[in-house]
């Protein structure tokens, strides 16, 4: 009875997370057509004649990184880590700090830290293609997995099925909002919890691309 919990949690929290950033994803494309046509045109030159899209391509698509990574850094599925807690007495920045203490890591904060990051609030792709800034646990301005040994296990599980499914998306389908609302009015707000969901559904009208 444990285990089949477990694998509930599990299975309920890695699809969770990863619905959340495909829907940002998303939201973020649609917000900026540039960078969604960019990536369009990459998956489908990458792609080709091709029906289906497999983690081979993937790794063709520099591009689909790089708004993999943008899409992590502005909306981090869960923005406060997972608690840590100290097992020795330290001083963090001239204060001291007793074992025993609970620490949180804020993600969303460190990741629109503009000390950290050039407009910060802005989605610009763009910016990962010239830096070896990862979200793998290597580089602490980028955390959404966490760090260390107990940094996220499932990181590139999930990652693999966003950009899958992602790229499947951008390649067979064109996408506009309903109602003729303006991108502009697309609302972007956040709602609070321990993931970081979207406000409001993401609603598209979704029309097959055609060569």
């Amino acid at each position: 009875m444990c285990n089949e919990s477990l694998q509930k949690d599990m299975y309920a929290g890695g699809t969770d997370t990863t619905s959340t950033i495909l829907e940002w994803a998303m939201t973020e494309l649609i917000r900026n057509p540039t960078t969604m046509k960019t990536l369009q045109n990459e998956v489908r030159e990458v792609v080709g004649s091709k029906v289906e899209i497999d983690e081979r391509d993937l790794e063709k698509m520099l591009y689909l990184k790089s708004v993999t990574k943008e899409s992590l850094r502005l909306h981090p599925p869960i923005p406060l880590l997972v608690p840590r807690e100290l097992t020795q007495d330290t001083k963090v920045l001239g204060y001291d700090i007793t074992s025993g203490t609970r620490v949180l890591i804020n993600a969303l904060a460190i990741a629109r830290d503009s000390l950290l990051w050039e407009k910060p609030e802005q989605f610009y792709p763009e910016r990962f293609l010239e830096t070896n800034v990862d979200y793998r646990g290597l580089h602490f301005e980028l955390t959404p997995f966490g760090a260390g040994r107990r940094g996220c296990p499932g990181v590139t599980f999930a990652t693999t099925i966003y950009e899958l499914a992602l790229a499947k998306l951008v390649h067979n389908f064109d996408f506009e909002l309903p109602n003729r609302v303006k991108m502009e009015e697309l609302d972007v707000s956040e709602s609070s919890g321990l993931t970081l969901h979207t406000t409001f559904p993401l609603l598209v009208v979704v029309s097959p691309h055609t060569c």
